[in-house]
């Protein structure tokens, strides 16, 4: 396992110890999320651990089915205890880019309606600014695309549709397409993430916004948990 894996395991395997017994907890996508959802199992069916888990993804859905987790949704549990989910981006006020994995509307509905939000990384996640050599995905209509492109190119920034391995637009669980889209270095996220999504055709983009309470950052040296002010 090379440096970068272990420290997603490491700071994933903290993240699961925020759970207790009795939690409906929010299971985030992307390979860092994996290792806690696999470990969270590992807790259910070991040590009898007494949760409910929310997917964010029909991939997470199917890893948290075969670990053993037993799943629950909104309908039933408007409010969740605790969400352990991954980010493609973390600055030092704790602000978030995700979305690499297109599962980023179901990401921020989870993390909106839990109690803590943890979020974890690996060290080469860590950014200055947001923006600085990273994207910020948009999940748009598929009717709107071109509309959207229009606006966002009117503001001065670069979006390219995102493709599948085939060469065809990705689609979402949602049944969207992705943006992802260029602004440059972010200096105000939330002003960003507001103009975003008052564009008509817009469900959702990736800058999230005062929602991480923990980070939890794996490294070559090991373990760093970052806690909002």
């Amino acid at each position: 396992m090379s440096w970068r894996e272990e420290a997603k395991r490491i700071a994933a395997l903290s993240a699961v110890d925020f759970v207790k017994d009795g939690d409906i907890v929010g299971l985030g996508s992307g390979s860092t999320a994996s290792y806690a959802i696999v470990e969270l199992g590992r807790k259910v069916i070991e040590e009898k651990l007494d949760i409910l888990g929310i997917p964010t993804s029909i991939k997470t859905e199917s890893l948290a089915t075969v670990s053993g987790i037993p799943l629950t949704d909104m309908d039933f549990h408007p409010i969740l205890d605790v969400t352990i989910d991954g980010a493609d981006q973390v600055d030092h006020d704790l602000q978030l880019i995700k979305g690499m994995g297109a599962a980023l509307t179901r990401e921020k509905v989870v993390a909106s309606a839990a109690k803590k939000v943890i979020i974890v990384i690996d060290e080469t996640k860590l950014t200055s600014k947001l923006g600085l050599d990273q994207f910020v995905p948009v999940e748009v209509l598929q009717f709107a695309i071109g509309f959207i492109k229009n606006k966002l190119s009117g503001i001065g920034a670069l979006p390219v549709l995102r493709l599948n391995s085939n060469d065809l637009p990705l689609i979402t669980d949602n049944g969207n397409y992705i943006l992802d889209v260029n602004f440059g270095v972010i200096s105000d996220p939330l002003s960003l993430e507001q103009k975003i999504k008052m564009m008509p055709g817009v469900v959702e983009c990736g800058l999230f916004v005062d929602i991480a309470d923990v980070v939890c950052v794996g490294g070559r040296k090991g373990l760093s948990i970052l806690e909002r002010k």
